[in-house]
């Protein structure tokens, strides 16, 4: 059976960074598929690239998934392989696996990817995506079981990002912007049955307070459900709340970055 390997990145498509990824694995599980999930992450953004990953992972097959968004490459942190769900997620431990390991159910191992023999030689200390993640991602395609590459890890002393949340309160929903796509949408915390709960239905206008401004929105089905240049809220394709401006920015319009605070309410 053909085994998948995922790769996600803030390497860019400028360079020859992805490409020598791929010619690694293919040099060593020439039968493996490769699936891009995304390798223009903000550079260093390991929020964005964790809420990429885990939105996607239910989408993907069981395989090996490389996560390479390293603000601290070249430092200290230790790199992992966790065993999830049926997949095996290696990268750096700096909570960018985190949320796609809880979606597959949390972790069962984890193991500290320190077996040098299994590396390309010698390691780039800035370059681990090719000389370390590539190299390990096709010898675990190829039949190497996880734990062959360094000692266990205590699945509760690996690093994870804090979970968005959302609050349902007093007529009003709370909750946290998640990530900017590179449209300018900006995703919430709050999910769409959290606004069913408050009794919002498709059609109907909230009222969103972002921190002492107020504005009222339409909760529309799509973006272009209103006038280009217009704000709108609407169910994302991950059934969370998203807020759009059609054709145009709402991340800038509003100044909305990643993790501002949010709250809606139904507007009768």
């Amino acid at each position: 059976m053909t085994t998948v390997i995922t790769l996600l990145t803030d390497y860019g498509l400028e360079d020859g960074y992805v490409a020598a990824c791929h010619g690694v694995i293919a040099g060593i599980a020439p039968e493996a598929r490769v699936i891009d999930v995304c390798h223009l992450i903000p550079a260093g953004d390991v929020r964005r690239g964790a809420a990429i990953l885990a939105q996607t992972i239910p989408y993907l097959p069981e395989g090996v998934h490389i996560g390479a968004v390293d603000p601290g490459a070249g430092g200290a942190r230790r790199a992992v392989a966790i065993e999830a769900g049926g997949r095996v997620f290696i990268g750096p431990d700096n909570g960018l696996l985190s949320w796609a390991v809880h979606a597959c159910g949390g972790a069962r191992t984890a193991y500290e990817i320190s077996n040098e023999e299994h590396f390309l030689r010698p390691v780039s200390p800035t370059f681990l995506g090719r000389d370390v993640f590539a190299p390990v991602a096709g010898r675990l395609a190829a039949g190497l079981r996880p734990s062959g590459l360094g000692p266990e890890v205590p699945v509760s002393r690996l690093v994870a990002l804090p979970e968005p949340t959302s609050l349902v309160r007093e007529g009003s929903v709370e909750g946290e912007v998640v990530s900017v796509d590179r449209y300018g949408n900006t995703q919430l915390s709050i999910a769409a049955g959290d606004l069913q709960a408050l009794g919002v239905r498709v059609g109907d206008t909230l009222g969103v307070w972002l921190g002492r401004r107020q504005l009222s929105l339409p909760y529309r089905e799509t973006y272009a459900a209103v006038p280009p240049g217009e704000l709108v809220a609407f169910e994302d394709s991950a059934g969370l709340i998203a807020i759009a401006v059609n054709a145009g920015d709402a991340a800038q319009r509003l100044g909305l970055p990643p993790g501002a605070h949010v709250r809606l309410t139904p507007i009768n």
